[in-house]
């Protein structure tokens, strides 16, 4: 199935079923911004929850914080983003579509990648068994060529990155022959920078109103609060802040649904350190936050770790996991080891001793940073991708089903009360059901269609069981459960469907694979 197609079912089935919908829809949506539905909005919500009680909770050195969106527009001076956070952008001229350069190029790389991934699959089918991947690697004409052709463009990539020069940039591309993906020509026009920074005044009058930016990201809030948490909370290095905010870019090339828009939400942790320990930690936060990711059922091969080919100006060391979208692998999350650029800067720009006071070594010293930074609508979107799948229910009558698996503990609905029928008292013994299971875990209450649209619906919007209350139910207090992924049944007592249910969708499932 094409790449498009995929993200085209996800964006449609988001819409359907009250996932996600384009903003002030009524008045044409306005560009790269999403309002999160009935059933997107608890998913949301439970990927937070997981994120935070994995950070925070599951670590006794690790506190959050929920920081202001406005900041002190120095902040923003001495974290470099006035100056420096803009985006190459290149048009062509026959479509009068906009690209990021580096981006253009980064795809060319991956579609190299794509070709030795080809060759290497092509091998393991002839040689089955037998078939020794390294050595395939390492002396396949084939595989060699492209690799040596992707480390040219890698290395011609990051000089272009490094240069102030954006001539140098469009002169690869055109080198390369990129041509538009919506036109097909490659008729360029000259490499630009944006900054991506949203401006703003803060004032009830205009001409006294002072000059503000919309946060471009979470990480400063957490910065300029190092010294007030580490002080109140008593905290003693390592120790880390985490934060989930909304950030705000004005991405000149903002499309792929939710993966890259202007208003979004990160989940980010800054770990501090000691000088010197970066490497350790950086290894450290890189298998964490692995773990994490897989202990959702993610597929080993639709997850992997990328280096950063140029480094930015605060890192010396940073990967980002990525996930392998219908969009191709793109970056999930990042890790980075940030030095002590961030609590340097402030210092020197504040006139405020970013230092801690280390009593094993008996000295001060502006701590290190390790950052663990996420995007939020990115996770949604990775869940929808892997967890979107339609299924043949019969093969003879040719009937099929839509079916979003969702984790269990993530699932925005995790347990449907089904009448079979509205009538002869069934609707009042699933009311009672109902009533109890509200205050256990999130429920649902359907009596309208049919029992089986009823179970097509729960499939589609991702709830793991539903509990049908039939005849049999009055005779013997028994009800059936079924399970949304095997679509198996079996008969429980009602005085066990609490516990049963709560144990099934419980987070601490999910939380004991980190421990």
């Amino acid at each position: 199935m094409a790449e498009d197609n995929n993200l085209s079912k996800i964006i449609s089935h988001c819409k359907e079923y009250g996932f996600i919908f384009p903003s002030s829809e009524i008045y044409g949506n306005l560009g790269a911004v999403y309002d999160y539905g009935p059933y997107g909005a608890p998913l949301k919500n439970n990927i937070k929850d997981y994120w935070w009680k994995a950070m925070v909770q599951m670590h006794d050195n690790i506190v959050g914080i929920d920081a202001a969106i406005f900041m002190h527009p120095t902040t923003w001076k001495a974290s470099g983003h006035i100056d420096s956070f803009n985006d190459p952008m290149i048009d062509n001229k026959d479509s009068k579509k906009r690209y990021r350069a580096d981006v253009l190029v980064e795809e060319y790389i991956a579609k190299i990648e794509a070709k030795i991934d080809k060759e290497v699959a092509k091998g393991q089918k002839r040689f089955g068994d037998a078939f020794d991947e390294a050595e395939f690697r390492r002396t396949n004409p084939n595989v060699l060529r492209n690799a040596a052709k992707m480390e040219e463009v890698q290395q011609k990539l990051v000089t272009a990155l490094e240069s102030d020069d954006l001539t140098v940039f469009r002169d690869l591309i055109i080198e390369l022959e990129i041509a538009c993906p919506i036109s097909g020509s490659k008729n360029w026009t000259e490499v630009r920078q944006f900054n991506l920074m949203f401006g703003t005044k803060l004032g009830a009058l205009a001409e006294d109103a002072s000059d503000l930016y919309l946060r471009p990201e979470t990480a400063q809030g957490i910065f300029v609060n190092f010294l007030n948490v580490q002080k109140t909370a008593r905290m003693k290095i390592p120790f880390g802040i985490a934060q989930i905010g909304k950030a705000f870019r004005n991405e000149i090339v903002a499309r792929q649904f939710v993966f890259r828009m202007r208003e979004f939400e990160q989940m980010e942790m800054q770990f501090f350190i000691r000088p010197g320990e970066q490497h350790k930690w950086f290894d450290y936060w890189k298998e964490n936050r692995m773990k994490w990711h897989k202990a959702l059922g993610t597929a080993d091969s639709d997850l992997r770790f990328h280096v950063h080919e140029k480094l930015a100006h605060y890192a010396d060391a940073a990967e980002d996991v990525q996930f392998n979208f219908p969009i191709g692998f793109k970056e999930l999350e990042g890790i980075h080891s940030r030095t002590d650029f961030d609590l340097g800067q402030h210092q020197e720009f504040s006139g405020k001793k970013m230092q801690y006071f280390d009593p094993e070594l008996n000295e001060s010293y502006v701590p290190y940073v390790i950052e663990t930074s996420i995007g939020l609508d990115r996770m949604f979107l990775r869940l929808m991708s892997e967890a979107l799948q339609e299924e043949v229910v019969d093969e003879e009558k040719g009937t099929t089903r839509v079916v979003l698996k969702l984790p269990p503990a993530l699932s925005p609905v995790k347990v449907a009360v089904l009448p079979l029928v509205k009538k002869d008292g069934l609707d009042e013994k699933a009311l009672d059901i109902f009533n109890e299971l509200k205050f256990v875990t999130d429920t649902i209450y359907e009596e309208k269609d049919s029992i089986g649209k009823r179970y097509r619906r729960m499939d589609a919007i991702g709830t793991p069981y539903c509990i049908t209350i039939d005849h049999q139910t009055l005779e013997d207090n028994t009800v059936t459960i079924r399970e949304r992924d095997s679509m198996d049944q079996e008969r429980i007592n009602i005085s066990d469907v609490n516990q049963i249910v709560l144990q099934r969708v419980d987070m601490n499932n999910l939380l004991r694979q980190l421990a």
